[in-house]
This record gives structure tokens, sequence and C-alpha cells, in this order.
């Protein structure tokens, strides 16, 4: 059995080394080698044009640290040593790997050029336009059989329908600041900024202003995975559906921090209006809110809001929703759904006889194990309720028989998040204490 206490001292070791430099060096050398290889070898082109642009802007962010570890090392007192020049390092990295090539890549696709956005961009803005002229951001199953068999793909809107509220520009007009991934880009920055605006002010919270450097350079580790990670940087400039969902999540998890159950449960609402994969993190809030009397009132927004979102496509087009919103992910769609990454569950459906079904109870084992964890030892922390979701979602990626590599970039995420959460003086978030040890009774 893997000893998660020690290789959680071990993490910790590792992201404080040097005054957590060392790790920013590694972040962005690695980043620069992932960009590199990308712009040299993908057969997407829109992620080698990502690449092209964001290995330069990893290099500098990598060259910057450098200096930033010489300094420390010679002992020199300037402004470009410190948690300030790390948070100026990684906002100089987000703007040269994902702010750039997203404009650049919405640029080039106004003015012609159709190699420069995944499918899903595409997808969100059909759907918002069908929002705008019929109430509904679905096609039925009649309408998406007509399109040519080339088209049926891009005929299903896999997503809940407040996804289609960021195809909306584009229905209005034509032109690169319409380009869905602009507003993707946008929501998620102003999510990550109010998520570390809340942990600011947050009093004892791991801040960036905090008196002890370690709690404050959390706050830092996490945005990065949330932004310069190349996992979520390549995903925003290229395709970023996933990013706002993301966001939404980690500001539901700061306000948690901050014990605010209703705002929690509606960040993590308004994630689950647009895509699936925030249900579960709203499942985990609840349970949290619950240990402090809040569970109605965190499951107000956290439910209502999604419920909200499909009303009007379920009194437009009941057909319509079920086909793209069950029948579709399910696989029982005119078409298949492309994610196809060699995870455990998928070699598990495509290799072994009835693999979708040992596949599904495997998943559905999973959800269950964890389910019984909420309902006999909920959450009580912010940071115990990062690491559920984490491992769960991770736990889900992994045995899902269709998944993306890319979904990888929300367990990555909150696990990363889970310390910023913790109190100043609380122990560092441990997964194997938060699944085993009995919380103690409330006074």
């Amino acid at each position: 059995m893997v000893d998660t206490g020690r290789s959680s001292g071990r993490w910790t070791k590792i992201d404080r080394a040097a005054g957590g430099l060392a790790l920013d060096l590694g972040l962005y050398a690695v980043a620069a080698a992932f960009a590199g290889v990308t712009a040299t070898t993908s057969t997407l082109l829109p992620h080698r044009a990502w690449g092209a642009l964001a290995t330069a802007g990893y290099v500098l962010a990598a060259l910057a640290v450098a200096g930033q570890l010489l300094a420390r090392r010679r002992r020199i007192d300037t402004p470009l040593a410190g948690l300030g020049a790390r948070w100026a390092a990684a906002g100089f990295a987000w703007t040269t790997t994902t702010l750039l090539p997203v404009v650049a890549q919405s640029v080039q696709r106004a003015t012609g050029r159709t190699d420069r956005a995944q499918e899903e961009v595409v997808v969100v803005e059909q759907a918002g336009t069908r929002l705008a002229e019929h109430g509904t951001p679905y096609l039925g199953h009649d309408a998406i059989a007509a399109l040519p068999p080339a088209e049926q793909l891009l005929g299903y809107t896999p997503y809940q329908p407040g996804m289609a509220l960021f195809g909306l520009p584009r229905a209005a007009t034509d032109a690169w600041w319409t380009d869905a991934r602009i507003w993707f880009t946008l929501v998620t920055a102003a999510a990550l900024a109010a998520a570390v605006a809340t942990l600011r002010a947050t009093p004892g919270s791991a801040t960036p202003g905090s008196a002890t450097p370690a709690r404050g350079s959390a706050v830092l580790r996490g945005v990065q995975a949330a932004t310069v990670l190349p996992v979520c940087a390549l995903t925003l400039s290229t395709g970023g559906d996933d990013l706002p969902v993301l966001a939404l999540c980690l500001l539901a998890l700061a306000l948690a921090a901050a014990d605010r159950p209703g705002r929690a449960g509606l960040a993590v609402g308004a994630a689950g209006a647009l895509k699936l994969f925030a249900w579960p993190v709203a499942i985990v809030l609840v349970c949290w809110a619950a240990t402090r009397r809040a569970g109605v009132r965190a499951a107000v927004g956290a439910f209502g809001l999604p419920v909200l979102a499909l009303l009007p496509a379920l009194l437009v087009d009941r057909d319509a929703l079920v086909e793209n919103e069950l029948r579709f992910p399910l696989g029982h769609g005119l078409v298949t759904s492309p994610a196809q990454s060699p995870f455990p569950g998928h070699l598990i459906a495509t290799a072994l006889p009835a693999g979708r079904v040992v596949a599904a109870a495997l998943l559905v084992a999973a959800g269950v194990a964890i389910a019984v964890r909420l309902l006999h030892r909920p959450p009580r922390t912010a940071a115990a309720t990062a690491l559920i979701c984490g491992y769960g979602l991770l736990a889900a990626i992994l045995l899902m028989p269709s998944t993306r590599f890319g979904y990888l970039l929300y367990p990555i995420a909150l696990l990363v998040w889970a310390p910023a959460l913790a109190k100043a003086g609380a122990p560092r978030p441990d997964f194997r204490a938060t699944f085993t040890t009995r919380p103690a009774a409330r006074a």
C-alpha cells in the first residue's frame, strides 16, 4: 500500500525547494519542451499553432525564474526575487502561452483560416445560434440524421444548456472577438481572480500576502495548475470549454474555505449549468455544507441553477435534449464520441468481451465507494473537499469507457488547489487522513 503521508512530505519538499522557484523552473522548462514537441509533431493544426507561440513564452518564463534563482543564491535584495516576482513570471507565462495564442488563433480564424479552432468551438458557437433562433441549443435525432455524415458529429452538443451562452456573441456578429474562446478566457480569468481575492480576504488563509510564505505560495501554485500548466493552456487556446467550468469549481472551493456555503453553491451551480463534470464537485460541496448545517443553502444554487438552465431546452424540445445529453454520451447516438484516450476504462471496454459493461461496473463501484465515504465521513474542510473531488474525478476519468487526456486538467488542478484552501497553521491536506480519520464531533 502506498504511504500517502510520506508521498505528501516528499511533494512538500519539492514544492518548497528554493522558495518554490525550483519547481517553477521545472514547470516552465518541461512546458517549453512539451510546447516545442507539440509545434513540430502534433497532427492537429490548432495545437501546432499553439506550440509555436507557447514555446517562446515558456522559455522566457523559465529564464526569468532562473534569474530569480540566481539572485536568491547570491542573496541579492532585488524586486526580481520573492513571491511577487513569481506571480509576475506566472502572469507573463499565461499571457504569452494562453492569451496571445487565443487572440492570434481567433484573429486568423476570422480572416479565413478554418484550421485555427477545434471542433468544440464550432459546436458551442452553433449551439449559441440555435439558442438565439429556436430557444434550445440542441438538434433532435431527425435533424442530426439529415446532416451529411461528415457533419453529424458537429450536430451534437454534449454540454449543458448554459454552455451555449458562450456562442451567443458569434450568433450576433462574425468577428474575432466573438470567437467562443475569447469568452471562455474572460470567464476563466474572472473566476480565478475572484477565487484569489476570496482567499486573500479570508482570515488565516493561504493568500499571496500571507505572513507565512509557504502558505502564500500555495495559492500561486494552484493558479499555475489552472492556467500555465500545458494541458490547461493548450486546451483554452485551441478549444477551451473545460476551463470556465474548472475555474468556477475552484471559485466554489475558495468560497467554501471562506465559509460561504450559499455562494459556493451558486458558483458550482454555474459550472454545472455548463458541463456535467461539475456535478460531482457540487455533490461533494453540498456534503461539506451539510456539516455546517447549510446543506440546503448550498444545494439551492448547486442544483437549482443547472435545473433552471435545463428547463427551457426541456420545454422546447425534450427529445433533442435527451438525444444530446443522454443517448450520445452513452454511445447510443448516430455517431460515437471521438474521446478515445487509452486510459484503463477505454482499454477494458475495447479489449475484453462485454468490456463496456465491465468498465461501467468499475466506474459505478468507484462512485458507490466514494458515496459511502461521503455519507459516513463527509469532508469538514474545503481542502478535504478539494481532495475528494480531485481523486474522485481522477478515478472517473481513468475508468470511463470514452474519455480524453485533456480531462486530466480537472483532477490535477483540484488536487494542487487543495493546499491553498487550508487555514494557516493547519496541517497540509492529506488524502489518506481525509478518508480514514473520523472527524471530531462539533462543539
